[in-house]
C-alpha cells in the first residue's frame, strides 16, 4: 500500500507558498486532503516536510561503467541525501544519443531505481561536437533536456541549430560552460594557487566567454539555455545582467563550488579535482550572491563517481568530479540558511520548484492530487560523513570526516519509504 500519514512537522511548500505545522496525508501514491484508513503513521515533529528534493545534475554511469556507480546504486544514494528524483547525465558509455540508450535508462530505472529518474540525451552524436544528435527521437524517447555535459559544444553553429532544434520539441538546452582553446589541459583554477602548486592552470574566462555566447544565442533564438556548474564571479554576473533584459537563461550551483577554495588544492588530493575547478574565495563570495538574490535557480550535486584506483594517482592524470548526493542538503543549509543568507523555505525552492519549473517536471509540490515524493529532514542534525558508510559505489569526495549540520531523515518516492534513518 503508498499510504501513509505525516504527522505534526513544518511543511515547507514553495509551490503552494505554505510555510506552517501541519500533517500530509497519502493515499495511493499520491497526496490527499484526508487521511487514509488505517494508514501508518510517521511522527514529524520537531522536523521539516518539504516536497521531494530533485538534483538535476547527476552522473549514475549506467549504461558501461558499472564499476563506478550504477542505476541501482546512484539511486539509493540519491534517497540517503533526501532526494525523490534525480537527472542523470548522458555522458555514458555509449553516449545516450540516440532512443534506444534512452529506452535502456528508463528501463533500469523502472527496475532497479529506488527514486525516479529522468534522463537527458546528447546535444550532439557520440559527444564529439561534431554532428546534431536526433534530438526529436530522443524527445519522443522521453528525455528532459539535452546536454553535451562533461563536454562542451565549440562549433557556435552547430549549437545554435541544436537550440533551434530544442525550441521547436520544447527541451531545455543545458550546457557544460568550457572553451577548450583556453581551458587547454589545466587541471585547477588559474591563479595563485596553481602557479605556486606547479600545475597546469584552467582560467575562469574558460568558463565565461561560453556563458557569454550561450546567453547570445539563447537571445538570438528566444530559447532557454541552463548554464551547468557556475564557478566564477564573471559568470554569474554575466547571468545576472542577462536575466534582467528578459533573455532565456539560468544557471544552477554546486555546494562544492561554494564551500570550497582552490586552497583546498594544495594537498594535491585529487578528491578536490572537479570540473570546473575550485576557485577564489571572490567567486565563492559571488557565487552565493547569486543564490541568494535569484540568479542562481538551482543548487545540484554534478554526482560523479570514479573508481578508487583512478583518483589514487598524480594530480595531473586523475579525472575531474567528486560524488555529491550525500553531502549536498548539508553543506547547503550550512552555507545559506544557517549564515542567514536565505531563509529554509527559499533553500527549498532551490531543490523542488526551481528544478521542475525549468525541466517541466510535474514534480516539487505537495499539492492535493500529486506524486506523493516527499523529503522529511532535521535541519539541526549534527553529524560526521563517513565516506566509507556512503550507499554509492565510488568514495572520491573532499568532505569526508566532515561535521556537517542538517540531514535527511526519511526519503519518501510515490507514498513509499525509500530510505529512513535508522
Amino acid at each position: 500500500m503508498n499510504d501513509l500519514t505525516i504527522r505534526n512537522g513544518r511543511v515547507i511548500d514553495p509551490a503552494n507558498q505554505v510555510d506552517a505545522v501541519r500533517d500530509v496525508c497519502v493515499r495511493d501514491g499520491k497526496i490527499a486532503a484526508e487521511p487514509a484508513l488505517d494508514a501508518p503513521v510517521l511522527d514529524a515533529t520537531g522536523l521539516v516536510v518539504t516536497p521531494g528534493l530533485i538534483d538535476l545534475h547527476v552522473h549514475l554511469r549506467e549504461p558501461g561503467r558499472s564499476d563506478k556507480e550504477t542505476i541501482e546504486t546512484g539511486t539509493r544514494c540519491a534517497a540517503c541525501g533526501g532526494f525523490t528524483t534525480v537527472v542523470c547525465m548522458p555522458n555514458t558509455s555509449p553516449p545516450a544519443d540516440n532512443a534506444g540508450s534512452i529506452a535502456f535508462i528508463k528501463q533500469r530505472a523502472e527496475a532497479v531505481g529506488c527514486v525516479n529518474v529522468f534522463p537527458t540525451g546528447t546535444i550532439s552524436k557520440n559527444l564529439e561536437g561534431a554532428e546534431m544528435a536526433p534530438i526529436g527521437s530522443l524527445k519522443r524517447a522521453g528525455v528532459v533536456a539535452i546536454t553535451d555535459d562533461g563536454h562542451c559544444v565549440q562549433n557556435n553553429e552547430l549549437m545554435r541549430r541544436a537550440l533551434e532544434y530544442a525550441k521547436m520539441f520544447e527541451l531545455p538546452l543545458m550546457d557544460h560552460c568550457q572553451d577548450n582553446s583556453l581551458v587547454s589541459d589545466g587541471v585547477m583554477h588559474e591563479g595563485y594557487w596553481s602557479h605556486l602548486l606547479g600545475l597546469k592552470g584552467w582560467p575562469s574566462v574558460g568558463e565565461e566567454v561560453i556563458v557569454a555566447r550561450n546567453i547570445m544565442l539563447a537571445e538570438l533564438a528566444d530559447w532557454h539555455i541552463h548554464c551547468q556548474h557556475l564557478s566564477s564571479a564573471r559568470s554569474v554576473r554575466l547571468v545576472r545582467e542577462a536575466k534582467k533584459r528578459g533573455v532565456k537563461i539560468s544557471a544552477e550551483a554546486c555546494p562544492h563550488h561554494f564551500t570550497l577554495t582552490d586552497e583546498n588544492c594544495k594537498g594535491y588530493d585529487t578528491n578536490f579535482k572537479m570540473n570546473p575547478p575550485l576557485r577564489t574565495p571572490r567567486d565563492v563570495e559571488a557565487i552565493l550572491e547569486g543564490l541568494a538574490d535569484g540568479t542562481i535557480e538551482v543548487i545540484c550535486s554534478d554526482h560523479a563517481p570514479h573508481c578508487a584506483f583512478e583518483k589514487e594517482v598524480e594530480f595531473d592524470k586523475a579525472p575531474f568530479g567528486i560524488i555529491g548526493l550525500e553531502t549536498e542538503l548539508a553543506l547547503s543549509l550550512m552555507a545559506l540558511v544557517h549564515k542567514k543568507l536565505l531563509t529554509l523555505p527559499q533553500l527549498v525552492e532551490k531543490f523542488t520548484t526551481g528544478p521542475a519549473r525549468l525541466l517541466r517536471l510535474n514534480k516539487g509540490t505537495l499539492s492535493v492530487g500529486a506524486d506523493a515524493d516527499i523529503t522529511v529532514m532535521d535541519p539541526s542534525r549534527e553529524w560526521v560523513y563517513d565516506v566509507n558508510q556512503t550507499a554509492s559505489k565510488s568514495r572520491n569526495t573532499p568532505f569526508h570526516g566532515r561535521s556537517l549540520k542538517g540531514k535527511a531523515v526519511a526519503t519518501i518516492v510515490g507514498g513509499r519509504v525509500a530510505w529512513q534513518e535508522k
